[in-house]
């Protein structure tokens, strides 16, 4: 019987075993020969000193933090939840470094869409102080923001001498971990302002490769001019956005608006519908002959330019009363751009105005309609959340969207109002820091995310696009919207529920007693369990079944597929009763776990792996 760890997936091993399977030759004695791999790869030693790269004091330990496994694990929460049973969304808890570790196995390439706000290092706002020893130990010290000597750990100030260092340290290894979760067609929108968008845009370019920066998208965060600032209006940030893999990414046409549709219009009533006039000439080309049409009229390309469509074309278009000649029949001659054989969408460009996606002041109405105005400083407008998704993610699919800085919850907020909107099944999975707050309502930013995806949730089901009986074929057709998902599983991060050796030798007689019960005695079933669904990789949303057999409690996660009893006096009797539920869920394949200290005896112990055998399940494992 194998025992169950409780380390997070190490990506270091993960890899250099990628690595042995392309190249073994690289190999010596189990380690890299790396001027093998250079070779193997066709590269050539450079000097070191002359070769472009982008480095900062403290880069290799922000690199060494990423691929060091997280012993924590993540704790449900119930009673903070809402409809646990039967939601897809998750709420986390923590330091997104040690969480972003936590969901490498189960969330491996799953997730369509991340956006992140993450702190623009003003030197007013929060920098996440890592701890390459102990990083949960420093996340229960820090939560507070103060360390063990009462110091402030919630500021960057910018007289620091690693100022942008230290946040470049911080961003480098929770975006290296992001890109892991990443879909093979994924993208990242990362908002940032002028001060660090230079470095993040280098950072960006290592993680995620220069070939798959997508765009830098201008935002106009404001409407009005500040006419006391000392030289500019600052009145933009940033939207930074990546692929996983570029070639892959095909981005959504997004709606045309209400302007862009009054262009369209029909005043020859033509059987194609609404149209508008577009030129007959292009930019570009090496056709420049007159084309006389059947009217009698000859079109020849202004000077400069030339003729967009052959005779053949042309001849089409005169045919079906495709040219518009103006209302009196003698306005230089265009063709008819019908609305019907158009995209259904519009490309988007990098500059998003206010107009079309919010703006700051709308962002706190945001929150005031919820009745939690002026509790969070600076949300994003849902606006200009929904047009990420809306190019990034389809309705007719399962996309997860992931921010792990998210503050006030504005993304999952967006999520929510889409798919009731389109009828999609989006999911969302929002991380936070618990840091403090000065509001006795709402103590922490995370206690302000989830009543605001309560309040949402609720307010958008109250709304008028949910009792539309059919609300123009959004919903495919269907009169009845699919059931919408407002509810999110509360999850936070804590340390590992098994218990570590202590090897303090003053209290060796009590180390010992404890180490017969290897798990923490403060811990329910369901925090080991979902320590159990971590270490497996499975979804945190999975259905979890619970059964009853000869008096002892049995989870049953994904039909079968995993059948988990942490109940203390196992006998036979128990384990055979689990072993016939693999007939009964008809899975192909099911595993079992125990506690290590679960069978009444070690006969017991022995005995239950034959009959579990007999039963053809052979992955047992203990913890």
């Amino acid at each position: 019987m194998k025992q169950l760890d409780g380390k997070s997936l190490d990506i270091v091993s993960q890899n250099i075993e990628k690595i042995k399977e392309l190249f073994p030759e690289v190999f010596s004695e189990g380690k890299i020969n790396f001027a093998k791999l250079q070779e193997e790869l066709g590269t050539f030693a450079e000097d070191e000193a002359e070769r472009y790269n982008f480095t900062w004091s403290g880069k290799s330990e922000a690199k060494r933090i990423a691929q060091t496994p997280s012993t924590g694990t993540l704790r449900p929460c119930k009673e903070e939840s809402k409809d646990w049973d039967t939601t897809q969304n998750l709420y986390i808890e923590g330091d997104n470094l040690e969480v972003l570790k936590l969901l490498q196995k189960s969330y491996h390439k799953q997730v369509k869409m991340i956006y992140i706000d993450p702190p623009y290092n003003t030197g007013k706002d929060f920098v996440y102080k890592d701890n390459f020893k102990d990083n949960i130990k420093n996340y229960l010290e820090i939560t507070g923001q103060v360390d063990s000597e009462g110091n402030r750990l919630s500021t960057n100030s910018d007289t620091n001498g690693r100022y942008h260092s230290d946040w470049l340290s911080m961003m480098y290894p929770r975006l290296k971990l992001a890109r892991n979760l990443l879909k093979d067609d994924g993208v990242i929108f990362i908002s940032i302002d002028d001060n660090e968008v230079a470095n993040l845009r280098k950072l960006c370019d290592e993680i995620f490769g220069e070939d798959n920066f997508i765009a830098n998208i201008v935002w106009e965060k404001k409407y009005t001019r500040a006419n006391d600032a000392k030289w500019f209006s600052d009145n933009h940030d940033h939207i930074l956005c990546y692929g996983k893999n570029k070639e892959n990414i095909k981005l959504n046409q997004l709606p045309r608006n209400e302007e862009q549709l009054t262009a369209y219009k029909n005043p020859d009533n033509h059987e194609k519908g609404k149209w508008k006039a577009t030129p007959l000439h292009a930019k570009s080309g090496t056709n420049r002959d007159s084309y006389t049409f059947s009217n009698g009229i000859t079109w020849t390309p202004p000077v400069g330019t030339f003729r967009r469509f052959n005779n053949e074309s042309m001849d089409r278009m005169d045919k079906n009363n495709e040219i518009w000649f103006g209302v009196n029949g003698e306005q230089i001659p265009q063709r008819k751009s019908f609305l019907s054989e158009i995209k259904d969408g519009v490309t988007p460009i990098t500059l998003w105005k206010y107009e079309e996606v919010g703006h700051n002041h709308e962002a706190n109405n945001d929150m005031k309609k919820l009745e939690l105005g002026g509790i969070f400083s600076n949300p994003k407008p849902v606006r200009l959340l929904l047009q990420t998704l809306l190019l990034s993610t389809k309705n007719n699919t399962n996309d997860l969207i992931l921010d792990f800085f998210s503050g006030s919850a504005t993304t999952a907020h967006a999520v929510m109002k889409l798919n009731s909107e389109d009828g999609g099944n989006r999911k969302f999975i929002m991380v936070q820091l618990p840091e403090p707050t000065d509001n006795k309502e709402f103590p922490t930013i995370c206690e302000i995310g989830k009543e605001r995806i309560r309040r949402a949730g609720e307010k958008i089901i109250g709304s008028e696009v949910l009792t539309s009986p059919k609300n123009d074929g959004l919903f495919g057709g269907t009169e009845v919207p699919p059931p919408l998902d407002i509810g999110f599983k509360v999850l936070k991060l804590d340390s590992s529920n098994i218990k570590t050796w202590d090897s303090n030798f003053e209290n060796l007689e009590q180390n010992l007693l404890d180490s017969v019960e290897n798990i923490k005695s403060e811990r329910t079933p369901q925090d080991l369990l979902y320590e159990i669904l971590l270490k497996y990789g499975l979804d945190l949303t999975l259905r979890v079944e619970e059964k009853t057999l000869h008096g002892k409690k049995v989870f049953i996660i994904g039909y079968g597929a995993l059948i988990v009893c942490l109940d203390d006096e196992i006998t036979l009797e128990v384990v055979e009763a689990i072993a016939k539920l693999k007939a009964e869920y008809k899975s192909e394949i099911t595993r079992v776990v125990f506690k290590d200290s679960s069978f009444a005896d070690a006969v017991v112990k022995t005995n239950a792996l034959q009959v579990l055998k007999q039963f053809e399940i052979d992955e047992v494992v203990s913890i």
